[in-house]
């Protein structure tokens, strides 16, 4: 499948719901109880564990903070104990003022670090955004700091933890819109660029790309029958295939224990999107020309969002056990429609179709815009610079003359006779002597 030169979608680096409020509230752990009076620095256990990413640009720093107060006892037990209102309203950041100082020093490393970060991000987007002509979008790179209090750099406080819950809760629930956002494009990018290909073929050679790309649309459209995500069908699958168990004898208990990975007591999106495998195999081959990879990732995503939005009553992107039993007691589990795939709907509409075309068109003359401005002024230069040259000659050539006597006249000198030579341009006259007529 052809993939455009311009655009390459992301692959979501694990969207698994290890959102922020999910990590603070699915904590395992006994809180350790501290005997101040045998208290000891805490230097071995400054080096974080490594855990999923989210996709966020800001993910490591996200990841690090929620790592580093995991590990202090106090706010390991405040979070809980918390309930998600509590920490979407910033109830539990005013907790951060009991945190063992040596984990808020570290704290204090990483937003430094963050800051630093970002800087030098923004410097390198300046670069390339003026470089291609483009208009600086100020009010864009600012929002790269929403998720910290940029105007004190130094420290990590109360507001860090606050603007921090509130960018990754905001951006975490933005994060599946924008997938889909870039997807179309990519596949609007796609057509555009067939039928650019098209245009500068003959009509011979056009005629044969046509019957060809059809061949493979009809090629990828050929493909078993797509269970339902999350119906008994595509989960009994699951059971007989991936599992090795015998589908008559299907428990949905059991089958919530052997896909919770991490044992968390969750399944969280990770988790149920490997459930989805089997599914896409039946319509994705990597390598076939028919069939895009990239394509499959979006199909991977639609259905974990059904998914979700079926089973996760809660809204905090997890499901749990009670949620994952709930759903299989519902109708819809017994539902036996095939999944209707990307290639059976329409991705964009032609009014999309033609406002994108039209942003191409623009963005190209925007860049031919700039493109004449700078040739301009590298006219402008190599004039200026011509006549920098023109001058340097010019002031060279009098002081090359002077230094080898080229043009300036001689004045002979008599033999015995001391005396310097009168100034030129004027006549010798007699001087007399006094005691003489």
């Amino acid at each position: 499948m052809y993939v455009p030169r311009k655009m390459v979608v992301r692959r979501a680096m694990a969207p698994c719901g290890l959102v922020l409020l999910s990590l603070w509230l699915c904590i395992q752990s006994v809180p350790i109880s501290m005997d101040k009076t045998k208290e000891e620095p805490l230097k071995e256990e400054l080096e974080p564990p490594q855990s999923a990413e989210t996709g966020l640009h800001y993910d490591r720093y996200l990841r690090e903070v929620i790592e580093f107060l995991e590990k202090d006892p106090h706010f390991k037990e405040k979070l809980k104990n918390a309930n998600m209102d509590d920490i979407k309203q910033g109830k539990l950041s005013k907790e951060l003022d009991f945190v063992h100082h040596n984990f808020r020093t570290k704290l204090d490393e990483l937003k430094r670090e963050e800051m630093g970060r970002l800087r030098m991000l923004i410097r390198a987007k300046q670069d390339i955004q003026g470089g291609n002509g483009r208009t600086v979008d100020h009010q864009a790179l600012l929002k790269q700091f929403d998720h910290l209090n940029h105007l004190n750099p130094h420290t990590f406080e109360v507001e860090d933890l606050e603007r921090l819950i509130q960018s990754a809760t905001n951006d975490l629930e933005n994060y599946d819109k924008s997938r889909h956002d870039e997807f179309k494009k990519y596949e609007m990018l796609k057509a555009h660029e067939r039928k650019e290909r098209l245009n500068a073929m003959s009509e011979e050679e056009r005629r044969e790309e046509e019957q060809r790309y059809e061949e493979m649309r009809k090629k990828h459209a050929e493909h078993p029958k797509v269970n339902h995500p999350g119906s008994e069908d595509q989960l009994k699958e699951v059971w007989q295939e991936s599992d090795g168990l015998d589908p008559d004898n299907f428990d949905p208990k059991t089958f919530f224990k052997i896909h919770d990975s991490n044992g968390d007591g969750f399944l969280d999106e990770s988790e149920l999107e490997a459930l989805f495998t089997k599914e896409l195999e039946k319509v994705y081959t990597p390598g076939n020309e028919e069939d895009d990879m990239f394509e499959m990732e979006e199909e991977r995503l639609r259905m974990r969002e059904h998914v979700m939005n079926e089973v996760d009553t809660d809204k905090d992107r997890l499901v749990s056990l009670s949620e994952f039993i709930a759903a299989t007691q519902k109708e819809e589990f017994l539902e036996k429609d095939e999944w209707e795939t990307l290639d059976q709907k329409p991705i964009y509409t032609e009014e999309e179709m033609r406002e994108y075309e039209q942003h191409l068109v623009n963005e190209e003359n925007d860049i031919n815009k700039k493109s004449e401005e700078l040739y301009k002024q590298r006219e402008e230069l190599e004039r200026k610079q011509k006549e920098l040259n023109n001058q340097k000659i010019g002031l060279q050539q009098p002081a090359a003359s002077v230094a080898t006597g080229e043009g300036v006249p001689v004045v002979p000198v008599v033999p015995g006779d001391a005396r310097p030579p009168p100034p030129l341009g004027h006549q010798q006259r007699d001087v007399p002597v006094p005691g003489h007529s």
